[in-house]
């Protein structure tokens, strides 16, 4: 597969417009491949683009952008002369380098999140476990706006931006090549009342239509299996229909962002996975914990 056809995979198939982000891992991983084929250490990379192992490190995680005096450097340390794919090297590196459209949001967004939308909007599945809170993608926009005035001391605006930024991003639930989405929520968060109790019902109704959706699998995790010993850390791992690209776990916390992809890592969160999914209840009692926990505390009391 070539650099075109990966990026075609990840961005046509999903019915979207490109994303640079998306684009830095593309060639990032190619990138990485080319430098193992040929044998080459990364600090031997390193000190042909004048830079460090640690550059070479960000430059195949695609965290940063892609100088086009560096991309010719590598291509020719690791053997690549054929100045056609050369050409389509340069080309990506250019595409990559552009403003993402997550990008016009940062100043909402902690470091480096903007790349986690990008990659989030072209996951073609995407597994999340958020203790304490409804995820947010499944978040109404009371719900979020109300979460939102508790962990932000921001002006009214700014808030009601971060809401509409959710909002977009909930879009992938339900466009045409929707994503395959499983969640797995604390049954503590679906009985904590955030917002009052209005609020909080429009939520657990809008959480039990969407479970029923064929791409969306919800899964109650007991209080009494206690959650946070299994994990009390949030995350959510992505999977991409491209083989170009690894899974990636994604950890979102007060101070920023972070991805793992080594498989040691991507190894001790899918036995987190697997522990949650078979300690919650199955996905075809949801609906059922939803209906109770709605009923303990009725619209009307």
């Amino acid at each position: 597969m070539n650099d075109r056809t990966a990026a075609a995979v990840l961005t046509d198939g999903a019915g979207q417009d490109e994303d640079p982000a998306l684009l830095r891992r593309v060639l990032g991983a190619r990138l990485r491949r080319l430098r193992e084929t040929a044998g080459i250490s990364g600090d031997a990379a390193g000190r042909t683009i004048r830079a460090s192992h640690s550059k070479i490190s960000r430059l195949e995680a695609g965290r940063v952008g892609f100088r086009a005096r560096d991309i010719d450097d590598l291509l020719t340390l690791y053997g690549v002369l054929d100045p056609g794919v050369r050409a389509e090297y340069a080309q990506l590196a250019s595409r990559a380098n552009a403003i993402g459209r997550w990008e016009n949001d940062a100043d909402l967004i902690p470091l480096r999140q903007d790349t986690y939308l990008a990659l989030e909007d072209a996951a073609a599945i995407i597994r999340c476990y958020a203790p304490g809170l409804v995820p947010e993608l499944i978040r109404t926009p009371s719900y979020a706006h109300t979460v939102s005035v508790i962990a932000h001391r921001e002006p009214a605006a700014d808030i009601q931006r971060r809401v509409e930024l959710l909002m977009r991003r909930q879009h992938l639930l339900t466009r045409p090549g929707a994503p395959k989405v499983w969640f797995v929520i604390e049954e503590a968060a679906l009985r904590r009342p955030i917002g009052g109790n209005e609020v909080w019902q429009t939520q657990l109704e809008h959480l039990a239509e969407l479970a029923v959706r064929p791409n969306i699998t919800v899964q109650v995790l007991p209080d009494y299996v206690g959650g946070p010993a299994i994990s009390s850390v949030p995350f959510t791992v992505l999977r991409f229909a491209a083989p170009e690209l690894s899974d990636l776990v994604h950890l979102h916390h007060a101070t920023g962002t972070q991805f793992l992809d080594k498989r040691a890592d991507l190894d001790r969160y899918n036995s987190i996975w697997s522990r949650l999914c078979v300690c919650a209840t199955p996905p075809e009692q949801t609906l059922g914990v939803i209906d109770a926990i709605r009923s303990s505390h009725p619209l009307d009391a």
